[in-house]
């Protein structure tokens, strides 16, 4: 979830505080925000960045409590955690894992966060008197996305190269941040997204027109990270499963596209696909039923299935806020969607389930699960005195 909070695109003690709530209450694994990899690819002026060297530090912060000072948290039989020794000889560290969501804007840069307008979803644009940069918004093509919205202008070959480069660079930043994953943003209507669909990408090039060359931006841009981090770091891909577009437009990204697009990423190196929905077009027309997405990532998960594919892991995000529901995406999903046997011979629409929101609500959100589900856990130390009561209404 971006917090519009940093400066200059680097992190602060605020994010510090943010970001190691999470850890150091059980969350396994912790992503940071959206993370421009150019100055002119976040959606705010107050998006986090990795552009340049000196961003790195901030980071580095953050990721030395996660790997020292996440205390004696979280390790079950099911999910056991590598627990080292600390600085302090007397203390473990369960070894929490801090990953970074690389992202461009693309034509949602350049607006003002989202409590500086009068009304709940309105978009305005940042000027320059703000820290905007109206006039160096980019998209694949000059289409505007929506009210509120800067003018793009169409990148030009060198604006593409710029951008790969971007990614590259940073992913390099990360990895001497101490970050333990990587996940490419093509999700929501951002730069990468909108070079996916054929509603917001007209260029007659090489990187428009067929789904091959839709993609390639995209392709390209994971080749490179994985040339840049150490063989084994995990490597995620955010997307938009569909932009919900298939009953206005007869061509659009629907799940389809992203069920081929799936089929490629583990050769080239890719470990999750993170599938989200939504957000490229403002004439987006949702479905009613609120396990859209996880739906999808059913759908998505079965179709790698049924082809052989095995080795790309399956995230399922959105409205995800209790523990059964959690447990039933995961293990045993019965309805719509689609049933799936996985190695323990359960039924599952999804291998990882990502929570965001929730754990705006509930920074102790896997604790209060592990309780309703019965599993035992094991708390902070310092915490210890103050767990659940047996009976307590949770």
């Amino acid at each position: 979830m971006c917090q519009y909070s940093a400066e200059d695109g680097h992190l602060t003690d605020y994010h510090l505080v943010h970001l190691s709530s999470f850890g150091f209450k059980g969350a396994s694994l912790t992503i940071i925000e959206a993370t421009s990899v150019l100055p002119n690819g976040g959606i705010t002026p107050q998006d986090a960045g990795l552009w340049k060297d000196s961003q790195i530090a901030p980071i580095k912060r953050i990721s030395t409590f996660f790997h020292v000072r996440c205390l004696n948290l979280l390790g079950t039989s099911r999910f056991p955690l590598s627990v080292g020794k600390s600085a302090n000889n007397h203390l473990q560290s369960q070894g929490q894992k801090l990953g970074i969501q690389l992202a461009h804007a693309g034509r949602k840069a350049s607006t003002s966060a989202p409590w500086t307008v009068q009304e709940r979803g309105q978009t305005i644009t940042a000027t320059k008197d703000v820290g905007g940069w109206p006039d160096d918004v980019m998209g694949p093509s000059a289409i505007k996305w929506g009210e509120g919205y800067p003018e793009p202008r169409e990148m030009s070959a060198q604006d593409i190269v710029d951008v790969i480069t971007g990614f590259r660079d940073s992913a390099r930043r990360a990895v001497e941040a101490g970050i333990d994953v990587i996940e490419i943003h093509a999700a929501h209507g951002y730069l990468l997204s909108s070079f996916l669909s054929p509603l917001s990408n007209t260029r007659t090039d090489s990187y428009g027109g067929s789904f091959e060359n839709r993609i390639r931006i995209l392709i390209e841009i994971i080749k490179v990270i994985r040339e840049v981090v150490p063989k084994g770091m995990p490597l995620l891909v955010r997307v938009s499963g569909t932009e919900w577009m298939e009953e206005l437009e007869k061509d659009s990204w629907d799940v389809p596209s992203t069920i081929k697009l799936a089929k490629l990423l583990p050769a080239l190196g890719v470990d999750l696909l993170d599938v989200s929905s939504g957000g490229n077009n403002e004439r987006q027309h949702l479905s009613p039923f609120n396990d859209r997405q996880i739906s999808i990532a059913g759908q998505i998960r079965s179709a790698l299935y049924e082809a052989g594919i095995k080795d790309l892991l399956i995230g399922a995000v959105g409205m995800i806020t209790e523990a059964e529901q959690a447990k039933e995406v995961l293990e045993k999903t019965v309805g719509e969607g689609v049933e799936i046997q996985d190695e323990q011979g359960s039924l599952a629409k999804a291998d990882v389930v990502l929570v965001a929101r929730q754990f705006l609500r509930e920074p102790e959100w896997v604790t209060r699960v592990a309780y309703r589900l019965g599993v035992k856990i094991k708390w902070p130390v310092q915490y210890e005195r103050a767990q659940f009561l047996r009976g307590s209404k949770i």
